[in-house]
């Protein structure tokens, strides 16, 4: 009797490009496509967007997440053959990354609860630029920011848009956030500042009806927010593998270095 494979049952997903749905295709027939519910593993095929809406969708799930590149950016993603996946699958290494819990109330007092594998960002709506307040651990590290905006970055978005605005590359298995401002005006030379992963991050929108701001968890906004609060959520682990050498860690590694 032949022992079954840890991840025998596969289920595909895939992004609409033609790129991606044809790999789809071929590696459905090659292997088969398991229900998601009775899937040992997910393979999804597309670009770091994808990667994403695929860890979001099974954030509570515990499944594992595959990544093949066949989209734009595939920073979170191996590359892409339709040949021995199953030996792949068996020979890769996981990476465990926790979200950030986003809790936004708006100027109707509403709450917004929203998780972000990547970043948790403020940024104005308008042309004035925003006027911020920052508390960590409900103590005030900061009276006032004035600037586009503020990033709060897991190591796994850190080389994300919170390296766009010049923010710190974060080791994935660092237990940090970065907190990285988004064009400072005041203080001009703030460059941010590296937290532990278990601070409890409050962000107080001052002049919220002069200057209003809205705020993104990933890819969910709220509108005209007045407070917002970020902490990493340690009760939800995802699981994402890499083949032998592209581990995560060993891509934000690279990162760092300039290739």
């Amino acid at each position: 009797m032949t022992k079954p494979q840890r991840y025998d049952r596969i289920a595909f997903v895939a992004s609409p490009s033609s790129e991606a749905q044809a790999a789809f295709g071929q590696l459905t027939r090659d292997y088969g496509n398991c229900a998601l519910k009775d899937a040992d593993i997910v393979v999804a095929l597309g670009g770091d967007g994808l990667m994403l809406q695929t860890l979001h969708q099974n954030m509570h799930t515990g499944k594992p997440i595959y990544g093949m590149h066949r989209g734009t950016v595939g920073f979170l993603m191996n590359e892409y053959s339709p040949h021995d996946l199953r030996a792949r699958l068996e020979t890769a290494h996981e990476s465990e990354i926790n979200p950030l819990l986003m809790r936004a109330t708006d100027l109707n007092d509403r709450v917004h609860l929203h998780h972000a594998i990547n970043e948790v960002y403020l940024f104005r709506q308008t042309s004035q630029a925003a006027r911020l307040r920052i508390l960590i651990d409900e103590r005030e590290r900061m009276p006032e920011l004035i600037a586009d905006g503020i990033i709060v970055a897991t190591p796994a978005g850190s080389t994300a848009y919170n390296l766009s605005a010049q923010g710190p590359i974060l080791p994935i298995n660092a237990a940090l956030l970065a907190l990285t401002p988004i064009s400072a005006f005041r203080p001009r030379r703030w460059r941010g500042a590296l937290l532990p992963n278990t601070a409890y991050v409050v962000i107080e929108v001052l002049e919220d009806d002069k200057r209003p701001v809205a705020a993104v968890a990933d890819h969910e906004e709220v509108r005209r927010v007045r407070r917002v609060e970020i902490l990493s959520d340690k009760s939800i682990s995802m699981r994402m593998l890499f083949d032998p050498g592209h581990s995560l860690e060993e891509r934000i590694l690279r990162e760092q270095f300039g290739y």
